[in-house]
């Protein structure tokens, strides 16, 4: 029985793979990080309507597209195709305005694999130096690529329902939001107040934990355009 389960496991994860690798071939990545990967949305497109977008960190594993359903579970465990696959797809709330970053908050979801693949690692952010490591975060569309960079990595539970708030009546309370989420942080930009003093948008990407009393490690990223307009506004 053990040794059947083990087989089982490797099956779906050499399953998750090949559709990782398949799915990988409508983009090119390029060896900057300071450029965008290019993707090719109608070849995407007519293996699913659902995408939206791509999403890249350089340097890392992650590099897929992004889709959104009817829900938030259809993509938890089911590819592109509509196949069950161990790790599903990466996919934006069901909630949020396509093709993200129009909302204030734009939220994605993927597993973290044992094999190292989807979002396993964003789980990683949690340690300062790997946090400080990662410079940028390419989010794609068919209207333009935005160049990210990470704001800070927090812990929840699965039913905390501060997580999914997307629009706010304003920057301000937007701000005093993500200074609540800064509060929690586990890792974190050392200017991240400043920035938030300029926010107007984040990208959030939500994954697993298996921590005592938590169960979500969250991602919060913000548009290097606008990290860059706080830093510059703070200073004069």
């Amino acid at each position: 029985y053990a040794a059947g389960s083990w087989g089982l496991a490797q099956y779906n994860y050499w399953k998750q793979d090949q559709e990782n690798k398949k799915l990988a071939t409508y983009a090119s990545v390029p060896t900057r990080e300071s450029e965008a990967p290019t993707v090719d949305w109608e070849g995407l497109k007519a293996v699913n309507g659902d995408v939206v977008g791509w999403l890249e960190v350089p340097g890392t594993t992650v590099n897929y597209p992004v889709y959104q359903g009817e829900d938030n579970t259809w993509y938890l465990r089911h590819s592109a195709e509509g196949y069950w696959t161990i790790g599903g797809q990466v996919f934006m709330d069901y909630q949020n305005t396509a093709p993200g970053l129009v909302d204030n908050q734009t939220i994605l979801y993927g597993h973290h694999l044992k094999d190292g693949s989807m979002f396993y690692p964003l789980f990683l952010l949690n340690d300062q130096a790997t946090f400080d490591a990662t410079n940028t975060v390419w989010y794609v569309t068919e209207g333009g690529a935005v160049e990210l960079e990470p704001l800070m990595v927090y812990y929840t539970d699965p039913n905390d329902q501060n997580v999914r708030r997307f629009q706010f009546a304003s920057d301000d309370e937007f701000r005093s939001y993500l200074m609540g989420l800064l509060g929690k942080s586990v890792t974190r930009r050392a200017d991240a107040e400043t920035i938030i003093s300029g926010t107007s948008h984040v990208l959030t990407m939500s994954t697993c934990n298996y921590y005592e009393g938590y169960g979500r490690s969250l991602l919060v990223c913000v548009p290097k355009s606008e990290a860059q307009a706080a830093t510059v506004a703070a200073s004069v």
